[in-house]
């Protein structure tokens, strides 16, 4: 009988959630700063602040991430779910750009577009995007999804219903639920692994060193270096999410 409560009540917020959702996104938009918008407010204490830095002109779309992620965080085999994975995009000289991302890039990539036809062709990493101001946790309607002191967002399955809020409001797709838990899964940093001075998993089974992961609160780290000396941006700046995913040489097509 409490099995089929906690349906009902599912689906219940299930209806809602294009109103709630729509008002919380509406609310994020922010004019965009020239391209890059840093993660705002840092917070007050001194210890650290978690960010993660792609390089775009390192990654050879190996697909090792993706692969890793997924026996490391027990993510679902089916070639649907993912916390992160890998895309490619190929500009062609007719000025279109095509955009794939077989199984997440898992398998590794095989160019489907005539050697004739293509100016360039890149890859690029996506994952959370630990926002500052994140959209999924504002709509949770059970507090379920939250930050940590570390700024990581994470979702605490023990309360999470399903609903879906945070899936729709994430604006870089990168929420699912969980065909076995039937609870919103995510990216979480590897925060266990973190948690004990390890890296992630997605950052030590890369072979160029694409993937950096570092404290934003440490002037010496691995990331605030690679922040200082690269052309850094963020994904969907306009949104103003206070995103801590930072981009090398990002296109203007990668959305």
């Amino acid at each position: 009988m409490k099995e089929k409560k906690k349906k009902i009540n599912r689906r219940k917020f299930i209806g809602y959630s294009g109103l709630i959702t729509g008002g919380v996104l509406a609310s994020s938009i922010a004019p965009s700063l020239g391209g890059i918008l840093m993660a705002s407010r840092k917070p007050k204490n001194d210890g650290p602040w978690y960010g993660i830095g792609i390089d775009i002109e390192k990654c050879i779309g190996c697909g090792n991430c993706a692969k890793t992620c997924k026996i490391e965080n027990d993510v679902p085999k089916e070639p649907f779910f993912f916390r992160n994975w890998v895309e490619q995009y190929t500009l062609k000289k007719d000025g279109s750009m095509l955009i794939e991302a077989p199984n997440g890039g898992i398998d590794g990539f095989k160019q489907t577009e005539a050697d004739e036809n293509i100016l360039k062709t890149f890859f690029v990493p996506k994952m959370c995007n630990h926002c500052a101001k994140s959209p999924c946790t504002q709509v949770c309607p059970v507090g379920a999804t939250f930050e940590s002191p570390e700024g990581i967002a994470l979702i605490d399955e023990k309360y999470c219903i399903g609903c879906g809020y945070c899936i729709q409001a994430c604006p870089y797709g990168c929420r699912y639920l969980h065909p076995d838990t039937d609870v919103a899964d995510k990216c979480t940093l590897c925060y266990h692994r973190i948690k004990k001075g390890m890296n992630p998993a997605c950052m030590d089974t890369c072979p160029t060193g694409a993937r950096i992961s570092g404290d934003l609160n440490d002037p010496e780290s691995d990331l605030n270096k690679f922040l200082n000396t690269k052309n850094v941006q963020v994904l969907k700046p306009q949104m103003n999410t206070g995103s801590k995913l930072f981009y090398n040489a990002l296109n203007r097509e990668v959305k």
